[in-house]
Formats: structure tokens, sequence, C-alpha cells
């Protein structure tokens, strides 16, 4: 199968879509940023910079804690992608651990590292999933025209009486005192308070 067939393009077109439903449903950028953020962090402090014949190590006493920063990140930030239930808390220890690393691993990666798990931890706090779409509800019932089914139209000639059933009734009574404190269980509020 060549690159010209359609269906290799069909192919394509349906992994890309199920690659953004799949990133649409957790915080997928919120764990890239985190786990790219451990990479200069546990990367620096490990690196030699060759400036001619010039070697600078820029190795720091808590290498091994810079290491471990680095690669709890990285953790937390493929976490992120595949356990999206513990966002908060992947959220939060990126957080931490980014603001750790500024005085144990060269200011955080020379704060490329340290801006990154720092944006990452926000975002996946702040990340919610959102609701899936739902379909809309079938109509029930066969009422007729916009009516719901439950009342009928009237459909009496003009100076017909209008049956007591279809005439809506106030709801405290005539003869009843207008009591709207909501204290008064006449009113059917049963000592909750209402607006209006």
């Amino acid at each position: 199968m060549s690159a010209e067939t359609p269906a290799a393009a069909g192919q394509f077109t349906r992994r890309r879509l199920q690659f953004r439903a799949w990133r649409g449903a957790r915080p997928f950028w919120a764990g890239l940023f985190v786990a790219l953020g451990g990479l200069p962090i546990a990367y620096f402090p490990y690196a030699n910079l060759q400036i001619g014949h010039l070697t600078l190590a820029m190795a720091t006493t808590a290498g091994a804690g810079s290491l471990i920063i680095g690669v709890l990140l990285v953790v937390l930030g493929v976490s992120l992608w595949f356990q999206k239930h513990v966002r908060v808390f992947a959220g939060v220890a990126a957080i931490l651990l980014a603001l750790v690393s500024i005085p144990v691993s060269n200011l955080g990666g020379f704060l490329i590292g340290f801006l990154l798990a720092l944006i990452g931890g926000a975002m996946a706090v702040s990340w919610a999933p959102g609701e899936p779409p739902q379909a809309e509800p079938p109509l029930e019932g066969k009422g007729t025209g916009g009516a719901p089914e439950s009342v009928s139209p009237v459909t009496e000639a003009p100076g017909t009486p209008v049956p007591e059933s279809t005439v809506p009734q106030p709801r405290d009574g005539a003869g009843e005192p207008n009591d709207l404190s909501g204290t008064s269980p006449a009113n059917g509020a049963n000592g909750r308070h209402s607006a209006g």
C-alpha cells in the first residue's frame, strides 16, 4: 500500500481524531508541561558546558536531589495523562517540586524547568473534566400542537362555560389570609422563606 492510497489518509485522519478525543478527556497539556519541566531540572546538574578547551561543570552538591525532582516531575506528567483522577494531587505536587527545585538544582533548571513545571501544575489543578454530549430526550406523549399532554386544549364555542378542571386555581385560596412571611403552613411554605 503506497502513501497515495486513500485508505492511508483515512486511517491517519481516524487516528488523529482518536488522539484528539483522548487528549480532550484528560489534562494533556498540563501533563506535557510538567513532564517537560522535569527534563531540564534533571539534566543541567549533570551536563558539562564546553567553551573552547574549557569545560564548565554545572554540577551542584545536590545533584541526586535534582535527578529525583526531575524524575518525579516526569512521572507526575505521565500520570496526569493516564490517571486523570489524581490531577489535583499531581498538580500540587508539581508546583511544590518546582519551588523546591529553585535552591536545589541550578535555579530550577535555569528557570526553564521551574516555569514549565509551575505552569503545568497550575493547569492540572484548574483542569475540570467536561460533560459528555448528551442526546436530546425523545418527545413523550402525543400532545396536540404545543400544549402539554396533561392539559387539553379548550375547544368549546365562545360563551360556553369552561370546565373547572382546566381553569388554574389560586394556590392559597380566596378566603385564606395572604401570609407571605414563609412561616404559615397555610401558604404551603412550611417555614421556608421564599422570594416574592
